[in-house]
């Protein structure tokens, strides 16, 4: 089974910046994605890549985080910048090892995760 570990998590203060990475122990042929969950409410899709690169966000985000993989690497990124307090949460890295997902910032999509990479942002 593939494992997915995070990375890059941290305390910030507001309008600073992360860079997030995920490791997959096997390539990802299909979809990946970032996902966030706060304290009481649900985890929520924040942004996505296919195998052929095309991308989706969140639109909270729009704008301030940047999505990309390393092919080479197995590797995922989110580059968050501009963080806002709302923005604290646990993010998840997400994959569906051979199929490209219809729906990319859709939980049921993906089968894989990670335990999560913690980002808190003081405002």
């Amino acid at each position: 089974q593939v494992q997915l570990v995070e990375s890059g998590g941290g305390s910030v203060q507001a309008g600073g910046s992360l860079r997030l990475s995920c490791a997959a122990s096997e390539y990802i042929y299909g979809s990946m994605g970032w996902f966030r969950q706060a304290p009481g409410k649900e985890r929520e899709g924040v942004a996505a890549i296919d195998s052929d690169g095309s991308t989706s966000y969140a639109d909270s985000v729009k704008g301030r985080f940047t999505i990309s993989k390393e092919y080479a690497k197995n590797s995922l990124y989110l580059q968050m910048n501009n963080l806002k307090a709302e923005d604290t949460a646990m993010y998840y890295c997400a994959a569906r090892r051979f199929r490209r997902v219809s729906r990319p910032l859709e939980i049921y999509e993906y089968i894989r995760w990670g335990q999560g990479t913690q980002v808190t942002v003081s405002s």
